[in-house]
């Protein structure tokens, strides 16, 4: 195995972290939001039927928004293990993404830029087609 072989797979390894933290993220809103709407639903309060459709978007928003942003870091993260030929495009592509996600993101972007963009790398992915 040569040492780009490793980056690759650790790469992957760390796509799929990222993306199990996200996830986690994302279900632990569902479930504060979820509680929030049921505390204010059972209080009977007169003002809950206008706070209920404001919390209930609020959190689906941010539960979407989490979803997309780590399920192509999941499929990406798969794909560099597996070595898929569009996995290295797309890495490319949520790595320049990701760094926008400071401080960790930003690493990990940094650090996939230059894996994916060896000249080894792509001989790997050429020759894995």
């Amino acid at each position: 195995m040569t040492p780009m072989e490793t980056h690759v797979k650790v790469l992957g390894v760390l796509e799929i972290a990222m993306s199990g933290f996200g996830l986690v993220g994302a279900f632990v809103l569902m479930l504060v939001f979820g509680g929030a709407l049921g505390i204010i639903g059972a209080s009977g309060d007169s003002d809950a039927a206008f706070a209920m459709p404001i919390i209930g978007l609020t959190g689906m928003a941010l539960v979407s928004f989490l979803l997309v942003l780590s399920i192509p870091g999941l499929i990406v993260g798969i794909g560099l293990l597996k070595r898929r030929p569009w996995a290295r495009i797309a890495g490319i592509v949520i790595s320049i993404l990701g760094m926008t996600a400071i401080p960790f993101g930003t690493v990990l972007g940094i650090y996939g830029l230059w894996v994916l963009f060896s000249k080894e790398t792509e001989q790997l992915f050429t020759t894995a087609a």
